[in-house]
């Protein structure tokens, strides 16, 4: 089953590429999809043996972010169907900074697509820090193209940065894996299993360790989208189309973050875990700050919502840090965050098609304008903020507590601030997009049930998140935590 989930949607990627039509390729997109998600979910059911030699198998981590990253493609993958014929539309007449809309061809851009979703799949089923570090590498490649779907100069720079930078994090990432090798080399005879690393740590060289990690953390960290190596990911985010966007928020961020999870235990288990819980820790709460000043002056609502995932990737690396029942506040933040931030990213690009611009300034009585998305826009935004009953004011309530709970007033107070400074950012960017007359309209959009629907599932799984946790996945997320619960 693990090489299906894997090679499924690669295999459906290179066929898509040489068949003709739009809605041949839009069955193939969106049936692969499905299928995906039935295999994901029944892989927690039936288990399936290891593959290659135990290199890929999945574990509690690896099927959260698997499941949670199949569903969000299923939506992405249908809002597609309908939506890309559209959002050019809003581009086509060249703006201020000469943004001219070309698109990609379709079965280039169809292909890419299936193999992001498998190369996604390889990383959550990774078991060796070799495998895990291909994945990630084979992310960036597989979503480089999306990103530059547009064909403009604008999308250019953004792809140009995010491989540049990218790359540059995984170089780093590269050395943190040598690094390993050298600190287990004797414990572990130099094996990349996790297994292995995790068995043998305790005989670790625990200087050569805590270099790893911190090669580890800059290079993952990086495509995490942390401060201060996350200047890619707004430009990116920005310019790609809205469910490109919604994917690499809410899975490919997630990837990345398992990647720093999966060394963090390591680290945990040589006993150096208050070394990388530490830099964790900072790492976090300096993302989140550097995200709510950005987001003051944000004019663009796409770039807002991707500083918004900087912020979230820090309260989620902050409560990894932390240890404990901390971890699972944070998993369950995780899952919060990638269906509330693909159900916004997803919405986003109804407002751009109904608006055309992106400009928050610019788009006004979004309701008038287009009634379903101006509602899903302002659920969205307070559920983004952790307004109360969505799904991360449960989870941010959670990790807050263990932040005071230890005594750490300073951190806490240095973890408020920012979410309380784009709480009132993104609040003043929703209420002038929401209310007056609309004052100019996109090229004969309208919304259907391909387009409102995926983001209706999103949010009401984040709400109902919010309202219930159900105890089978909260014992899920304790394995996943070591045994704590909340």
């Amino acid at each position: 089953m693990i090489f299906a989930i894997v090679l499924i949607p690669m295999l459906a990627g290179a066929a898509s590429y040489f068949v003709k039509g739009d809605r041949s390729r839009n069955t193939i997109l969106v049936s692969t999809a499905f299928l995906h998600l039935v295999l994901s979910v029944g892989s927690l059911f039936f288990a399936s043996a290891p593959a290659l030699g135990g290199m890929l198998r999945f574990d509690e981590a690896g099927h959260l972010f698997l499941c949670t990253m199949s569903l969000l493609f299923l939506c992405a993958s249908i809002y597609a169907a309908s939506y890309i014929r559209f959002e050019g539309a809003a581009h086509r007449a060249p703006d201020d900074d000469g943004f001219i809309f070309a698109d990609s061809p379709k079965n280039l851009f169809t292909a890419c697509l299936l193999f992001f979703c498998g190369a996604m799949s390889l990383v959550c089923a990774a078991q060796h820090l070799g495998v895990l570090w291909i994945g990630i590498e084979a992310t960036t490649f597989a979503s480089a193209p999306l990103v530059y779907y547009h064909h403009s100069r604008r999308s250019l720079q953004a792809v140009w940065k995010y491989v540049m930078i990218c790359s540059v994090g995984i170089g780093f990432s590269l050395i943190g894996n040598l690094l390993v090798m050298v600190a287990f080399s004797d414990a572990a005879k130099g094996s990349l299993f996790i297994s292995d690393l995790l068995g043998s740590a305790a005989s670790a060289n625990a200087d050569i360790l805590m270099a790893a990690f911190v090669f580890f953390l800059v290079g993952y960290g990086t495509k995490t989208g942390l401060a201060p190596m996350h200047s890619w990911l707004p430009a990116a985010h920005g310019e790609s189309p809205a469910f490109v966007s919604s994917l690499l928020s809410g899975a490919l961020l997630n990837c990345a973050f398992l990647g720093i999870f999966r060394v963090h235990g390591i680290c945990w288990s040589a006993g150096i875990g208050s070394f990388s819980g530490g830099l964790m820790i900072f790492m976090g709460l300096l993302s989140a700050l550097v995200a709510a000043f950005f987001m003051i002056a944000q004019r663009d609502y796409k770039r807002m919502l991707a500083y918004s995932s900087v912020e979230h990737m820090g309260m989620a690396v902050l409560g990894a840090g932390l240890g404990g029942p901390a971890i699972v506040a944070t998993m369950l933040h995780m899952i919060n965050h990638s269906l509330t931030k693909g159900m916004l990213f997803l919405v986003s690009g109804n407002v751009l098609s109904a608006s055309g611009t992106r400009r928050i300034g610019e788009v006004k009585g979004l309701f008038k304008l287009s009634p379903a998305s101006g509602v899903l826009w302002f659920a969205g935004i307070l559920a983004i903020c952790g307004t109360p009953p969505s799904g991360l004011f449960v989870s941010e309530f959670l990790i807050l507590r263990e932040v005071f709970s230890r005594g750490m007033y300073l951190s806490g107070a240095l973890i408020l601030i920012p979410l309380l400074l784009i709480f009132g950012a993104m609040s003043r960017a929703v209420m002038e997009m929401f209310f007056g007359e609309p004052s100019r309209g996109g090229s004969g959009w309208r919304e259907s049930a391909s387009t409102i629907l995926p983001p209706l599932l999103l949010l009401l799984v984040s709400i109902f998140l919010g309202l219930h946790l159900p105890a089978p996945l909260l014992a899920f997320l304790g394995k996943i935590g070591g045994g704590f619960k909340l």
